[in-house]
């Protein structure tokens, strides 16, 4: 059968997987003190659970895609695995991988990158943060994240010894806008670095360059200040004009004499700004662009001080990252540069499959009575969702005040269990939730994310479920509408 048919046998020992997890993660031991959870279990596990215990879910919680990678993507592997690249290779990244790399970052980068001691491969870009933060801080130290974040970051940053400072971006009529001077305004004497993630999770906000440039003013005035830049969504910018479409015979050959690897449009290395490499740490990884998150390959670059003390760590976290998959990635990324499916390269066509995705969701979202916020790149949206507030009974607010939780995760679980459609909580995004999110009834923005890398069928359902809650929100909204005597009159006739 089809690969996701092959998976369905395992759904079983998910949801006991699931079960077993939640059980285990009410003992938080010393991770969970120094994580500062009250239990162990993450909203991953969370709506993990959910989605295994409905009959007929639509997933737009995880972010990974629902299909299977690209043939040439997938050819690779089978070709590294029978070339025999299946023993370890060498622990700061595979030869040909580290090469790879090399020379695309030296373009996007402008300036040489050297592969053996600029480069360290990892375990996927996670692995690449945490060991970022493990060879940047010692006990105390500060680090600024940028609010909403990708919530790893702020338990990467409490297991690594570091305590996070968190600088709100401004949402001002639908936009996220950072405010310079906050951010600036947080820097101590024990700031160690700011994690600058863009295109960003969860909000999809792409960093003007104008931004970067006052970013990195700030950390010109602080010397103490590194930046951490979490990449992984570089290639997915869609909010852009494009011309990437092939339109002539010769589009292959005009693209093949083209000096160097495709750089991604519009999107600002933070490292290749003046003086700005050896304050950087650039953190990426494939997964996101090609398909693959199970792969888990990722890589860091930067200077050769630093990257020495992650190439220090390594042999002591693991021996290396997957063989195979490293020498695969390596034909891969040389590849994807190459005309795909009518497009210019891989990642043209790659923009506008995305592009679509998001325009369809967005329909279906503001069709439900939902404000989905501004954003540019990857493949998410947040969303206003506080019209759908009056809609959920009152026993899913109890439960999630009783479990900790803020009213996000009762509507979560309300859009689950009544309308099997999966979404997460926007609150884990921010380290105080309830301040961010608002109390359970009252009229602040509720936010919810939404993943739009699932495959047109599941948008298409979603669409249709966002649609009758619409129009569940318009005949409340009418009722609320009507004068109370009115109403009453009308309900006697």
């Amino acid at each position: 059968g089809t690969p996701r048919a092959r998976r369905q046998p395992y759904r079983g020992l998910l949801q006991r997987c699931h079960k077993d997890c939640s059980s285990f993660c009410t003992d938080v031991g010393p991770v969970g003190r120094r994580l500062g959870e009250k239990k162990g279990e993450t909203v991953w596990m969370e709506m993990g659970r959910l989605v295994q215990s409905l009959p007929d879910p639509v997933n737009l919680g995880q972010g990974y895609p629902d299909w299977e990678p690209p043939e040439f993507v997938r050819r690779s592997a089978s070709e590294a695995i029978a070339l025999g690249y299946n023993q370890y290779t060498r622990t700061q990244g595979h030869p040909e991988l580290v090469e790879t790399l090399a020379k695309r970052y030296s373009t996007h980068l402008h300036r040489e990158v050297d592969p053996l001691n600029e480069i360290a491969v990892t375990v996927g870009c996670s692995q690449a943060l945490y060991l970022s933060l493990t060879a940047l801080l010692e006990p105390g130290d500060e680090v600024i994240l940028l609010e909403p974040f990708f919530d790893l970051y702020l338990g990467q940053v409490k297991l690594a010894g570091g305590t996070p400072v968190t600088v709100p971006l401004n949402l001002k009529q639908g936009k996220w806008e950072l405010d310079v001077a906050k951010l600036e305004s947080s820097i101590t004497d024990r700031t160690k670095a700011i994690i600058l993630n863009t295109p960003h999770n969860p909000t999809g906000k792409v960093f003007s360059p104008e931004e970067m440039e006052s970013i990195a003013d700030v950390v010109r005035r602080h010397p103490q200040v590194s930046v951490i830049s979490d990449e992984v969504y570089k290639y997915i910018i869609i909010d852009t004009p494009s011309q990437d479409k092939c339109s002539t015979a010769g589009c292959e050959l005009e693209l093949r004499e083209e000096a160097g690897p495709s750089s991604p449009p519009r999107h600002t290395h933070f490292a290749s700004l003046p003086g700005m490499w050896n304050r950087t740490v650039t953190c990426s990884s494939a997964g996101k662009t090609f398909s693959i998150t199970g792969w888990q390959v990722g890589w860091m670059v930067g200077p050769s001080d630093f990257i020495a003390r992650v190439h220090a760590l390594l042999p002591h976290v693991q021996f290396c990252a997957p063989s195979p998959m490293q020498h695969a990635l390596s034909r891969v990324l040389e590849e994807a540069d190459q005309p795909f499916d009518g497009y210019l390269n891989y990642y043209a066509w790659l923009r506008a499959m995305y592009d679509r995705k998001r325009q369809k969701l967005l329909s279906g979202l503001k069709a439900g009575g939902l404000e989905p916020t501004k954003g540019e790149g990857g493949f998410f949206i947040m969303a206003d969702a506080r019209r759908l507030i009056p809609l959920v009974p009152s026993r899913y607010f109890q439960q999630a005040a009783a479990n900790g939780r803020s009213r996000d995760f009762a509507l979560c679980r309300w859009l689950g269990e009544e309308h099997n459609l999966v979404v997460i909580p926007g609150s884990p995004f921010f380290q105080n939730s309830e301040s961010k999110m608002g109390k359970m009834k009252d009229e602040s923005p509720c936010l919810l994310r939404m993943a739009f890398c699932k495959r047109d069928e599941i948008l298409e359902r979603a669409c249709e479920r966002f649609k009758i809650l619409g129009h569940q929100v318009e005949r409340y909204e009418a009722q609320a509408a009507v004068p109370t005597s009115t109403a009453s009159t009308e309900t006697h006739v």
